[in-house]
Formats: structure tokens, sequence, C-alpha cells
């Protein structure tokens, strides 16, 4: 889905008629923001088969959208996530390497921040791409 107005009015917006969500009606509106875990992957299939799924994520990056399926991707604040945890505790993360679950504090603070830089890496290559 896409929002109705650009940032600084200079965005060029037809591309938006080719996306396969343009209906006019609104219609996918609850698909792509609902926070069902079905929806969210049906919503990411209907745009696989987008042909301006690169445009669409870029213009929702570049807006910050506060949530929603963007170009086949699920983003929240303005951010891609790679998926919607369910609800509950999450679970402990685990070494890349070995697999195994990591308890140590220490070591658990620098997963979270090299995961961190690996997902800013991808959107800069997102954003550059498009």
């Amino acid at each position: 889905m896409f929002a109705l107005e650009a940032l600084d009015g200079e965005e060029d917006l037809r591309w938006r008629e080719q996306a396969r969500c343009a209906d006019g009606l609104g219609s996918l509106t609850e698909l792509f923001f609902s926070e069902q875990l079905d929806d969210i992957a049906r919503a990411k299939a209907f745009c696989a088969e987008c042909p301006v799924t690169a445009l669409c994520l870029a213009g929702a990056l570049a807006r910050r959208e506060p949530w929603g399926v963007w170009g086949g991707q699920l983003v929240w604040k303005g951010r891609v996530l790679a998926q919607k945890r369910r609800r509950g505790r999450p679970p402990l993360p685990r070494d890349p390497i070995t697999g195994e679950i990591v308890r140590d504090p220490v070591r658990i603070a620098q997963l979270r921040v090299q995961a961190q830089r690996e997902a800013e890496q991808e959107l800069e290559f997102v954003a550059k791409s498009a």
C-alpha cells in the first residue's frame, strides 16, 4: 500500500499506478496493516508479484512509515523488520557460529549490536539499489 502524500511534493509518484495494490478503493488496507502473522505473510506474497516493490519500499523508508507491509517487507517505525515476533517472552539468542543458546549478558549485547549493524547495512543497500 502507499501513502497519499510525498515528503517534499517533488517525488515522482507515477510508479504507484503500476502497483498491484493500487485498486483505487483501499480494499487491501486491512491486509497490509494487519497485526496477524498470516495476514502479514499474505501481504508479502501479494507484493512478491508487484513490479514496483523496490520503489515502494524505498519510498516507505524515506517517509519513515510507522508500520505495515511496504514493498514486500514488514516496516515498523521506519525500519524493515526481518519478521514479526509472536507475543510472549523473546527467545534467547543463539551464537551464529556454534548455534548454542547464549546466556552471557555481555555476549547477548554484542550479538544485538552486530545484528543492528547488519540491519542498517541492509537498509542502506536497499535504499541505494532502489
